[in-house]
């Protein structure tokens, strides 16, 4: 299904342990050109802003970050009017002042995937900006709904974007963390880029779970590490997106809108 009329101009992409977020809802079944989505789409109101809701890897985590179909979720929330991404997601930290239950605002990305389809334009040489992966408008609207909520957040930071579905090896993880990288995660990408290429505002909202690997001695990662410290830190993380909602810029006036200037949307999308 694609709607004449938009349902909603605002989505959230839940990460791990993220399943939920709007009480009264409604689903949307949509289909589109590169499958199904993750999972059935909730759409309601948070205000006066139509949310749209989609859990990155299906509800109970049945989906791994490197079989995602990022292309039929960012279409999907396109199709129904979406125009404004946040992205709530789980992050390890390669710098030991973010410990655990840090939330982080990220400003620049690292890609270090190398197994997943990472654009829409598969004929033809289609070339998209993607200096600055996350919106500057809604990277402001979450650092005010962190002062507004009494919520911590670190404002800036490089999320590194690992294949998965293991962890990184002791190694790796230190040579992330001399290049001067923040937070390590596996499905910032190509989440961001396909958003680039709707047009779309993506703004990325980390909670960090862990300290990655290379910052100190143990067994490593854990993934019940993960989702208990996740857990422990849902209810603050939801009443930031909630409040960052209301705080998005109605009318778009950051670049992210005129990415496509010159350039036609994949399968004629308005």
């Amino acid at each position: 299904m694609t709607p004449s009329t938009p349902v909603a101009d605002v989505a959230v992409i839940g990460g791990s342990g993220f399943y939920e977020l709007l009480g009264d809802a409604h689903p949307v079944e949509v289909d589109t050109p590169y499958g199904k989505p993750s999972d059935t789409i909730t759409v309601g109101a948070v205000g006066k802003r139509g949310v749209a809701f989609l859990p990155r890897h299906g509800r109970g985590h049945a989906i791994p970050a490197h079989k995602i179909n990022y292309r039929a979720n960012l279409w999907a929330l396109r199709s129904l009017g979406v125009r404004q991404v946040l992205a709530p997601c789980a992050v390890g930290s390669l710098r030991p002042e973010l410990g655990p239950g840090t939330v982080v605002v990220p400003d620049q990305l690292v890609d270090r995937t190398t197994a997943r389809t990472q654009s829409y334009y598969d004929q033809g040489a289609v070339h998209v900006s993607f200096a600055d992966p996350y919106c500057a408008h809604g990277r402001t609207a979450v650092l005010k709904a962190a002062a507004a909520t009494g919520t911590e957040a670190q404002d800036g930071g490089t999320t590194v974007v690992i294949e998965g579905p293991r962890f990184s090896t002791r190694a790796e993880s230190r040579w992330y963390a001399a290049q001067g990288w923040s937070l390590v995660n596996m499905t910032g990408h190509p989440e961001a880029v396909l958003a680039r290429e709707l047009a779309l505002c993506y703004t990325s909202v980390a909670l960090v779970t862990d300290l990655d690997a290379g910052l100190g001695a143990g067994e490593g990662v854990a993934q019940d590490e993960v989702f208990q410290v996740f857990a422990e830190n849902i209810g603050k993380l939801k009443a930031l997106v909630l409040e960052t909602v209301g705080l998005l810029p109605e009318d778009r006036t950051c670049p992210c809108g005129q990415a496509l200037e010159g350039l036609d949307l994949p399968w004629g999308l308005p």
